[in-house]
């Protein structure tokens, strides 16, 4: 069965590339077709080889890493802690944030002229044998585009590219739906400016959808992160103003779920008008490409919550909230040290630790247990009642420091005292 789908996948996601290679840009005209097929071939032909790979190793273990028979491009190292030897010397690492089948994130300290700075290393010499074309693809994207937008103050500066790894800069700042920025027209104004900043400088984004991606720094300024889909354009054509366009729609996107009374009569037009290749994605690509990252590769989108939080995080909740004693349960990612990312379990209950030990050895679970549990008589909730879970993750990240501007009442302050006073991680001040 397992054989089946995965064939059924990838030969439906090579066809659908091969039409798109076919068509070339026989249906447009102007400058925008010739683009079109120059941007959209490569793309398509890496997928539609990838889906060829994909039917030529069949269903053979895609488990664990992706493939059981999957293998390292070979470099010279002897273990995965090692580091290519351009940075061997001036990397220090010192926790996990991501590992998939597209790269290794790491966070440490990095050994630049002016001293060591905080720093975030993406490293691709561990990925798989046949993930490796496309994630040399991203990975070049981002290095282009960092060399370029990391010199304007508002995205992570390149402090590094190699071959096979690259170090930016670390930016202290929270992502938005962890900051929620309710009514912060500042910050929106600041958004505004960095994205015409990035414009400006022939540089689009390409992957402002995901709240993960654009930071809240701590006076309120807007920043971006993740430039593994961003293109640097030499001209400012057809498809650069195009992206660009679906770059602002993102923006107001966010901006209308926090602070949707700003929206201005010109902001709810560009949020009406999608560009036709959101609409064709939104109908068709976005399915194979969930199909594809989270069914056969086992990867999600957010950056530090990795599989476990998407995959594993429901079914812990739904085990926790069967115990009789549990009133409520949230359970939210952390970066730890030994596993790289941890699950960290807020139960809402009156009951003691060992009483609720008892009750949930009675119950059974498949899959790995959260790697902290904490206990509190009440959790943090919104107008309509749902758990909190941006303050908790605050909590779980050791970011205490930052949860008193989300709270709005004195109450709110006295309960979250408590479960401040009684958090299980102690640890350095790690953010995804």
């Amino acid at each position: 069965m397992r054989s089946i789908q995965i064939e059924s996948i990838a030969l439906h996601f090579s066809l659908f590339c091969r039409m798109i290679l076919s068509e070339k840009s026989a249906n447009f005209s102007g400058s925008y077709s010739r683009v079109r097929s120059i941007q959209i071939e490569p793309i398509a032909l890496y997928f539609s080889l990838f889906c060829r790979m994909i039917l030529s190793e069949k269903s053979a273990n895609f488990s664990g890493s992706c493939s059981g028979r999957a293998r390292a491009i070979p470099l010279a190292m002897d273990d995965e802690t090692a580091f290519p030897e351009e940075i061997a010397d001036r990397f220090r690492s010192q926790l996990v944030l991501k590992r998939d089948v597209f790269s290794t994130v790491e966070r440490g300290w990095f050994r630049a002229e002016a001293g060591e700075v905080a720093a975030v290393l993406r490293r691709i010499d561990l990925v798989p044998w046949w993930s490796f074309p496309l994630a040399r693809h991203l990975f070049r994207r981002e290095a282009r585009a960092l060399a370029r937008a990391g010199r304007l103050g508002m995205a992570p500066p390149l402090l590094f590219a190699g071959p096979r790894c690259l170090v930016r800069g670390w930016l202290d700042g929270l992502p938005v739906h962890v900051a929620r920025p309710n009514d912060d027209l500042a910050f929106f104004r600041s958004a505004k400016r960095a994205l015409r900043t990035l414009h400006r400088a022939g540089v689009t984004h390409n992957d402002l959808a995901k709240e993960q991606n654009w930071l809240r720094s701590a006076d309120g300024q807007a920043l971006l992160t993740d430039f593994q889909l961003a293109t640097h354009f030499r001209r400012r054509h057809a498809l650069f103003r195009l992206l660009a366009y679906e770059d602002l729609r993102h923006l107001l996107k966010h901006k209308r779920r926090y602070a949707p009374a700003a929206l201005t009569a010109r902001e709810k037009k560009v949020l009406a008008q999608k560009s036709w290749p959101a609409r064709i994605w939104l109908a068709t690509g976005k399915r194979v490409y969930y199909a594809m990252t989270r069914g056969l590769m086992n990867v999600s989108d957010r950056e530090g919550g990795g599989p476990r939080l998407v995959n594993d995080a429901p079914v812990l909740a739904d085990w926790l909230k069967r115990a009789p004693s549990v009133r409520d349960a949230a359970i939210v990612a952390f970066p730890d040290r030994r596993t790289g990312v941890g699950l960290y379990a807020f139960v809402e209950t009156d009951a003691t630790e060992g009483d609720l030990s008892r009750e949930l050895a009675t119950i059974p679970v498949t899959v790995k247990k959260p790697e902290r549990l904490q206990l509190a008589p009440q959790l943090p909730r919104d107008s309509a009642g749902a758990v909190r879970t941006d303050i908790l993750q605050l909590v779980a990240m050791n970011q205490v420091d930052l949860i008193e501007r989300l709270l709005a009442s004195e109450a709110e302050k006295q309960m979250m005292a408590g479960i401040i006073a009684d958090r299980r991680n102690l640890r350095d001040r790690f953010a995804f």
